[in-house]
């Protein structure tokens, strides 16, 4: 029988630590902004009116994404397919959460908070990348900070060289989406895809 009420889940694990409800913080403080800055990748995480999830991963040079100040994040929107999932949801549903990573480190950062998309160019100019300033960005209002502990990151040894994969061993994207889409041909779909990392990544 599934769980349904939020009594029969505190029931099944007990309540949590002090110190896990404790760390949870209104604002960014000294180290939470250090861990952004140093930063290149995190998951953006939205839904829809109806509460549908989506999680998209974004990633730039370390400090991609600007502290502007202790209640306030900066995320330049790069160039990307133009599903625009993630900002369409925004516009239905301000609620985001983001996990940062830092490559090496088994910690990861955790933000919730209240998106809206900013397009004026005073805001984006200093988000430009390879001289070309970004369309919008995600003005991000924080509501809640804290750092998670580093278990999942050491149960999967997701940093360790030997648990990186041999990349012939998988089939090459433009072999998968010609598969699962039909009609395409798989080599031309794998160089347009190439060709998309070598030059349309600003």
């Amino acid at each position: 029988m599934p769980l349904t009420s939020p009594e029969e889940l505190r029931a099944l694990y007990g309540e949590p630590l002090e110190l896990s409800r404790k760390k949870v913080l209104p604002k960014l403080d000294a180290h939470c902004r250090a861990f952004i800055g140093i930063s290149p990748f995190l998951v953006l995480s939205t839904s829809d009116a109806e509460g549908r999830v989506d999680a998209s991963p974004r990633g730039d040079e370390p400090g991609f994404v600007k502290v502007l100040d202790p209640h306030r994040l900066l995320m330049p929107d790069r160039r990307g397919n133009n599903r625009v999932d993630s900002l369409g949801n925004v516009v239905a549903n301000p609620h985001v959460g983001l996990l940062f990573f830092v490559p090496g480190m088994n910690e990861t950062l955790r933000v919730n908070g209240r998106a809206e998309i900013v397009t004026d160019p005073e805001s984006l100019a200093p988000l430009a990348a390879k001289g070309k300033v970004p369309k919008s960005a995600l003005l991000v209002i924080v509501e809640k900070a804290f750092l998670h502990c580093a278990k999942a990151l050491i149960r999967s040894r997701l940093w360790e060289p030997e648990r990186r994969i041999e990349r012939s061993n998988f089939p090459p994207f433009g072999r998968m989406l010609s598969d699962q889409i039909g009609g395409l041909d798989p080599e031309e779909t794998e160089s347009y895809i190439q060709e998309g990392y070598r030059d349309r990544l600003d």
